[in-house]
């Protein structure tokens, strides 16, 4: 197998483990995270001072030369497949993409093929120039199969690590729309009851808890308030609809991205979203508050009501500002011009 050599010197005052020392001091075009560094360490790729080092907290001297054998990347094992794209953006270190509801990110034993990774694989084809050590798209941050909107996703390690660091540090702007029962107010004295909501300036509501997997059930996540993972959404009210307002069109951006975190905080709240199957999307509505139409709209809508619409960063190469938006995918936009009706 091919490899190419990275060669330097450890700065003055290193990290007391080796593994933070070679991530702080490896050339930025090498293009190595620190997990991708651990890993070539407990291989042997490593070289200090002329020996190799299987240890990752190992102690590293200031001066040390450093030799890092790397292997060309390899062909992924998931085969790429000719499905159509809606690409918004792409260059040579990121790709933008509207992925449409029903598809799921990457391959998984209940969805080896037909993946959002399938496609970018056919469509990519040799742009790729490896992330991790294999020729494929890199996978920063997901969203569900059901849910549509918005991804990036990186063409190169460089992009790959510059982006991951983004969504670590929380600084990715994400925005989405979502249909939910119900009409968050600041003056509900429900809501205000319930522990983690909380309401800011301007009717936001705020939700903050931990989230973790469910006990019995390991599909769904579950809110706690003593271990699990940090999680944050605020949501405002875009819409309302019915008479008096039973729905409605939430714009909600996140602080922290956790799996299903809109879908389990908004359900947390009282305001569970239309459609969604594992957080109680169904709620019998008052017959009188909808006509008949948007009543069976709102009964047949075959997934959650979820769509990522806005998505910003930095660009991980050149440093530019980038902000996307995706307008509501046909689905959704009937069901809200169905609700809409009852208002004119």
């Amino acid at each position: 197998m091919p490899h190419r050599q990275i060669h330097f010197i450890i700065d003055e005052t290193p990290p007391q483990r080796l593994d933070k020392a070679l991530a702080r001091d490896v050339p930025a075009e090498a293009a190595l995270s620190r997990t991708r560094l651990g890993r070539l360490i407990a291989d042997g790729a490593v070289s200090v001072a002329g020996d190799v080092v299987t240890d990752p907290k190992a102690r590293v001297q200031a001066g040390a030369a450093v030799v890092i054998e790397v292997e060309e990347a390899q062909e992924s094992h998931i085969l790429p497949e000719d499905i159509p794209l809606d690409v918004v953006f792409e260059d040579d270190d990121l790709i933008v993409v509207n992925k449409p509801a029903g598809m799921v990110v990457h391959p998984a034993p209940g969805t080896p093929s037909g993946t959002l990774v399938n496609a970018l694989l056919a469509h990519c084809g040799d742009d790729l120039s490896g992330v991790g050590g294999l020729k494929r798209p890199g996978i920063v941050h997901r969203i569900d199969k059901e849910t549509s909107g918005l991804l990036v996703v990186a063409k190169s390690d460089a992009a790959h690590h510059g982006l991951a660091a983004q969504f670590e540090a929380h600084t990715v702007e994400r925005y989405y729309r979502a249909l939910v029962f119900g009409v968050p107010d600041g003056n509900d004295p429900r809501l205000r009851g319930i522990k983690g909501a909380s309401f800011e300036a301007g009717n936001i509501l705020k939700i903050t808890t931990q989230l973790a997997r469910h006990k019995t059930d390991r599909q769904r996540q579950a809110v706690l308030f003593h271990g699990g993972r940090h999680a944050v959404t605020r949501a405002r009210t875009v819409e309302s609809y019915g008479t008096p307002p039973v729905l409605a069109l939430m714009e909600c951006w996140l602080e922290t991205g956790r799996t299903h975190q809109i879908r389990v905080h908004m359900a947390h709240a009282g305001h569970g979203l239309v459609g969604d199957p594992t957080y109680g999307g169904k709620r019998k509505l008052a017959a009188k508050a909808l006509s008949n139409s948007a009543h069976e709209a709102i009964r047949s809508f075959a997934r959650q009501a979820l769509h990522a619409a806005v998505l910003g960063f930095d660009h991980p190469i050149s440093g530019e500002k980038m902000r996307f938006e995706a307008p509501l995918p046909e689905d959704m936009a009937a069901l809200l011009r169905n609700l809409r009706s009852v208002l004119t």
